[in-house]
């Protein structure tokens, strides 16, 4: 009964875990989102813009706590790597607060907002079940680190490191 039991834990605890992905999927990269200037744009050509450059992609909004409060580790990471991109994608409901989330926490980099929110097609199609959410893009665009939370700068340093 015990080896069932275990057999049992061990299968729930490896088929949760989701796999590390290497590439964005098609309908995120097709998926458009808000510009700043009120403009849409293709993923797939936002991320065309870093090429060559390591890139960490921030999904935070306005509304977040943890995203809030995670804001000087970002700005840490940015301090301690300044030759690396920050995007950072909005899951704010209405532009309004997401502009006005980006003024008040000063967050430099390039932004867009996602048209359809935390439980829409952008979201689910980067496994967004977070906020904020960090990914990693390498100088040939690929991902390097592609779950990472508010508690993972730790790991997110690595990556960056490792990139080099």
């Amino acid at each position: 009964m015990k080896k069932i039991i275990l057999l049992l834990v061990a299968a729930a605890t490896f088929s949760c875990s989701k796999p590390q992905k290497t590439e964005f999927s098609k309908e995120a990269l097709s998926e458009t989102l808000l510009a700043t200037d009120g403009s849409q744009v293709a993923f797939q050509d936002i991320l065309e813009k870093y090429k060559g450059k390591t890139l960490v992609i921030e999904v935070w909004a306005s509304w977040c706590g943890d995203c809030v409060q995670a804001m000087p580790k970002i700005k840490d990471l940015q301090a301690k790597n300044p030759d690396v991109s920050y995007l950072f994608i909005s899951m704010d409901k209405t532009a309004d607060k997401w502009k006005i989330g980006i003024e008040k926490h000063d967050l430099k980099g390039d932004h867009f907002m996602s048209n359809d929110h935390m439980k829409g097609v952008f979201a689910t199609a980067v496994d967004v079940d977070w906020i904020p959410r960090y990914i990693v893009v390498d100088k040939n665009g690929k991902i390097a680190l592609y779950r990472a939370i508010e508690t993972d700068f730790d790991k997110i340093n690595e990556t960056l490191e490792s990139l080099r």
